[in-house]
């Protein structure tokens, strides 16, 4: 007999287990042994399978948050980044306005992965521009420690992030000038990290990774802006990225992922590719730990 339609699970129950998933993760819940009759199966070597019938939504959603539902408990850092835009390759106009980009479907899919992670990290320019409160507010779930990259102390103290008490927030910036951000946010609101500036100004995102994961925060989302997650993979520290692009035409404006040239088309990069629709967008999401076989040759 064919289950009724109206009986099959779909995200509503599927979005629970997730979270489920990142408690134990997090240590906040008793890990829990996924027998036969559980919704969920977990193989040491496969990561977690969905058990029975659900309905497409919640199968294909399932599928596109799978690589940070496997992440398994105290293990290495692992980071996965994100950006919204446009088909031409921008990611706000020329003046800065990124409101909104994508539809309503990739700002849920946003709050998802901030829920999903341990924490959310944002550069300084992002931080400026768009005062986010970078919260679960469209989803159920915790909301992530807050982290805002900004080695020049250039960002005010009156941005919500240090005065909403949502949600934990650190201000990252190199040790040597940690003293100084304590004066300017609260010692309790800041991460110092050593070797974070290097001597011509340089970031060592490493040095940031390594200090989060000393205060247990190993899932970490890179939520922006471009700069930001171009340096992430430009230091070999992203291991994900969903690329989010719309229908839209933007014109001359501010550029999305910015890397080193490449001298020919075989020196590109080509990772690894899965295509998820999400309302009028697409999500491209990338494996940049693994690759595609070379393109082929004329």
């Amino acid at each position: 007999m064919m289950p009724n339609p109206s009986s099959i699970p779909g995200i509503d129950a599927l979005w629970p287990l997730c979270l489920d998933i990142v408690a134990q993760r997090r240590g906040h819940a008793a890990p829990q042994q996924w027998d036969a009759h559980s919704p969920l199966a977990w193989d040491a070597s496969q990561g977690f399978a969905l058990r029975g019938v659900w309905d497409d939504g919640a199968v294909e959603l399932f599928d596109l948050l799978k690589p940070v539902l496997d992440r398994p408990r105290k293990s290495k850092p692992w980071l996965i980044g994100q950006l919204g835009q446009s088909l031409d390759g921008c990611v706000a106009t020329h003046g800065g306005d990124s409101n909104y980009v994508n539809g309503p479907e990739v700002l849920v899919h946003l709050h998802r992965l901030r829920a999903l992670s341990d924490a959310v990290i944002v550069g300084a320019g992002t931080a400026a521009i768009d005062d986010p409160q970078l919260t679960t507010r469209h989803v159920a779930g915790a909301h992530p420690v807050r982290v805002l990259l900004d080695p020049e102390l250039g960002l005010p103290p009156t941005l919500r992030v240090f005065s909403d008490r949502q949600a934990a927030t650190l201000l990252a910036c190199d040790a040597t000038r940690a003293a100084e951000a304590a004066n300017r946010v609260g010692a309790d609101q800041v991460l110092g990290v050593r070797g974070l500036t290097g001597v011509e100004g340089g970031l060592n995102l490493r040095a940031l990774t390594a200090a989060l994961e000393a205060r247990g925060l190993r899932v970490l989302f890179v939520e922006g802006g471009g700069v930001t997650v171009s340096r992430f993979i430009a230091q070999g520290c992203l291991d994900r990225l969903h690329l989010s692009v719309a229908p839209v035409i933007i014109g001359a404006g501010r550029p999305g992922l910015q890397l080193p040239r490449s001298a020919a088309m075989v020196d590109c990069m080509r990772p690894s590719v899965r295509i998820f629709r999400m309302g009028f967008d697409v999500l491209w999401d990338l494996d940049l730990r693994a690759e595609q076989p070379e393109a082929p040759r004329s």
